[in-house]
């Protein structure tokens, strides 16, 4: 299905697996990449010298088009910006900061540069800030997020409307029906997180897993907004949170209680009551954990469906 986003990336179809903290590591990368979609390393749980080895292995499994998610607030960012180059990944997504810093940079060295954003202001300024695609994500999103609340159904649209570069939706797209509905919105391809965070080639722990396809609906919450607004799944370490709020507490009070690598704690180590739980609403429509491949050519094959079942409606 060639459209603006396959042959920007020079992939098959238009699905980028979101590179996404201790879940997104080569093997998922690869994995996706080699099914025809494009596969994100995140950057944002590497260190630099784990994302370089992290990037050479994957350069062993595939020889498709990957990519890097880079968060723009990450300490060492000049550090891995510099390893990107040095090991020629040619597809860079850039999230949580000003787009302006590094997308020159980027281009001037080959580099296909894509900014997150959640909000048409932000969307307008990665345009003006010379990105080659936008990823305009809808609050229903896991992991960190947009202030603004501003849903996927009604984000999408809002912002096709206003920029002329390429758009994904990402958001609460995970099934083949999602992804059709989220492109005759007007986005030309879209980011899928949640879904792949349930495949066997995701990073994330076994434990995690096994609570991502056992969510229902109105088990997560987007909460922490004073810090950086995030979505969690409602386990004890959230009930802590929901506690202290009644307490009004300060910046202070909430970083403190939030502590260090406590993303790391759930997501990774399988420490599921003290830990940060990080996925999206879609969770509820997740049921099993399979091959990343077997993921990506479903949504495929319900895309197709859907589309069908469409062209009949009236």
């Amino acid at each position: 299905m060639p459209n603006k986003i396959t042959q920007l990336f020079g992939i098959q179809y238009p699905i980028i697996q979101a590179g996404m903290i201790w879940n997104s590591g080569w093997r998922l990368a690869s994995a996706v990449s080699n099914a025809g979609g494009l596969g994100l390393l995140g950057a944002g749980s590497m260190y630099p010298e784990v994302l370089r080895e992290h990037v050479q292995k994957c350069k062993k499994a595939t020889d498709k088009p990957f990519g890097v998610n880079v968060p723009m607030l990450y300490p060492n960012l000049q550090e891995i910006i510099d390893i990107i180059i040095d090991e020629g990944v040619k597809i860079v997504f850039t999230s949580a900061g000003n787009p302006k810093t590094y997308t020159a940079h980027l281009k001037e060295n080959g580099v296909t540069v894509v900014h997150v954003v959640s909000s048409v202001k932000f969307a307008l300024k990665a345009q003006e800030a010379g990105v080659d695609a936008v990823v305009a994500e809808g609050f229903e999103a896991g992991g960190h997020n947009g202030r603004e609340e501003t849903t996927t159904f009604t984000l999408i649209p809002m912002v096709r409307e206003q920029i002329s570069v390429p758009l994904i939706a990402a958001g609460g797209i995970a099934t083949g029906r999602g992804m059709l509905a989220a492109m005759i919105l007007g986005a030309d391809g879209v980011q899928v997180g949640s879904r792949f965070v349930a495949s066997e080639e995701s990073s994330a722990h076994p434990a995690f897993k096994e609570v991502v396809v056992n969510a229902k609906e109105g088990d997560t919450e987007l909460t922490l907004k004073e810090l950086a607004p995030v979505r969690l799944i409602k386990n004890k370490f959230y009930q802590d949170v929901k506690e202290l709020y009644k307490k009004s507490p300060t910046v202070d009070d909430l970083k403190a209680l939030l502590g260090r690598a406590r993303a790391k704690k759930g997501m990774f180590e399988g420490d599921l009551e003290e830990g940060e739980l990080e996925i999206g609403q879609i969770a509820g429509l997740i049921h099993d954990i399979k091959p990343a491949a077997t993921i990506l050519h479903d949504m495929l094959k319900e895309y197709e469906l859907a589309k069908k079942e469409v062209s009949n409606l009236f």
